[in-house]
């Protein structure tokens, strides 16, 4: 099938609407994502849910098992509705799973409202960065993915802020209610916008959703496909343990409160500035290349902390190493996924690799918890040592992989039938 090419300002300004949109509705996911963390105090004081420690740490770890389970789904889904159909059902998901989080009379139903929210975050965040990265300039994958994760950490930065005016004069509830609220006004957005279908598309529809899972998983894609898993469980691991456990553990250290929150800040912002740097190095030569880089920064700056004299100078310096490491070598491999399998895989392929970082974001503070008991805050750092010293042999073995795949390498439609590549920047039609 041959699609009607749209050339000039009308298809570039598309996909650039489109990239924007897939923004937007990751940043209103990094909010329901988030925004659990920022009410914390008020739900343990809420004595009408009767939440006790350990059941809060379960009801806050339960959306990201929701979160894998919508990301694997979504694009079976997506096979059968279209991505345009998954995106709105995903953000309807999670609007109504804030809702019923604001309305909790129990922790769990708290629980279960948490959960839905995750399914629907994993399906809208595979599903938008699957569009985002099918509307990508030519050579701009790395940044067009680094653009829309982005979302994430913002929306958790409004979660913050709307919680300063909103707590303490209209209490817990209200902040999920905000958030089912902003779901709604980009639900609205996307089934009254029109999606470009790119050829990437096109060339998805022309293999089943077997070919498909064949392809990621059988033969030498289901070899890429574990190397993958390792790469972002090990990578969420010490991630999204640092992003739990950094303040706490750099006070148990001897440092102040002022001091732990100033390392917070380099750890966020050196990972969100950061991020955009490995993109531009990325698109400029590989992906796979430059996370080899990005893992070893996260090793080398936990590594200070554990090895070097402590102070204030080198502990912002092996914090900022951490972010940068840690938020850009996540989205690398999600580039690298996207690439690295044939074409009409992507989507299949890029919901394993969210799906396998958000076992890592839920083990991430549990295994930080245990060591934090059993070792304090050297024990820590030094889990999360291991947990990015196994990231850096993934990223290295991905990048060998990747260097050798070519289409014929995985099983496609039929036997040495290659699948489909197609540029990156494609032409268009328009998904009403």
């Amino acid at each position: 099938m041959k699609l009607a090419e749209h050339t000039g300002a009308t298809s570039d300004r598309g996909r650039t609407l489109t990239v924007v949109l897939c923004m937007i509705v990751t940043i209103i996911e990094g909010y329901n994502l988030i925004v659990f963390g920022s009410v914390v105090p008020l739900l343990l004081a809420d004595p009408t849910l009767g939440i006790t420690d350990s059941q809060l740490g379960l009801i806050g770890g339960v959306v990201y098992i929701g979160a894998v389970l919508g990301s694997l789904l979504a694009p079976v889904v997506a096979e059968r509705l279209g991505k345009k159909a998954t995106l709105a059902a995903a953000i309807s998901i999670f609007a109504v799973g804030a809702a019923v989080a604001g309305l909790a009379v129990s922790g769990g139903m708290l629980g279960a409202a948490r959960l839905l929210s995750g399914i629907g975050v994993g399906a809208a965040l595979t599903t938008a960065m699957t569009i985002a990265r099918n509307n990508a300039p030519q050579g701009r994958a790395s940044l067009i993915v680094t653009v829309t994760m982005a979302g994430i950490p913002l929306g958790g930065v409004v979660a913050a802020l709307l919680a300063i005016p909103i707590l303490p004069t209209l209490g817990w509830r209200a902040m999920f209610f905000v958030g089912s609220g902003f779901a709604v006004v980009i639900l609205a957005c996307v089934l009254a916008g029109r999606l470009p279908r790119t050829a990437q598309e096109t060339a998805g529809s022309a293999w089943s959703i077997r070919q498909k899972l064949v392809a990621v998983f059988a033969g030498r894609g289901a070899a890429v496909a574990t190397v993958i898993a390792v790469c972002a469980i090990a990578n969420m691991i010490a991630w999204q343990g640092l992003n739990v456990w950094a303040a706490q553990s750099m006070i148990d250290l001897g440092f102040s409160l002022s001091a732990a929150l100033l390392f917070t800040f380099a750890l966020t912002g050196a990972a969100v500035l950061g991020s955009f740097a490995t993109a531009w190095a990325a698109d400029r030569s590989s992906s796979a290349v430059v996370s080899i880089a990005t893992g070893s920064c996260t090793l080398l700056g936990l590594l200070g902390i554990l090895l070097l004299p402590l102070s204030v100078p080198t502990a912002i310096v092996s914090v900022a190493l951490m972010g940068i490491g840690g938020h850009s070598t996540m989205n690398l491999v999600h580039t690298t996924t996207s690439g690295i399998y044939p074409l009409p895989a992507r989507a299949t392929a890029m919901g394993w690799s969210n799906g396998t970082s958000f076992i890592g974001a839920f083990l991430g503070p549990t295994l930080g918890g245990i060591a934090v008991a059993g070792g304090g805050a050297y024990g820590i750092f030094g889990a999360f040592a291991i947990a990015a010293a196994a990231c850096l042999a993934g990223v290295i073995g991905l990048f060998l992989l990747d260097r050798t795949a070519t289409p014929a390498s995985f099983r496609g439609p039929a036997a040495g039938q290659d699948s489909p590549e197609l540029d990156a920047a494609p032409p268009v039609a328009v998904i009403t």
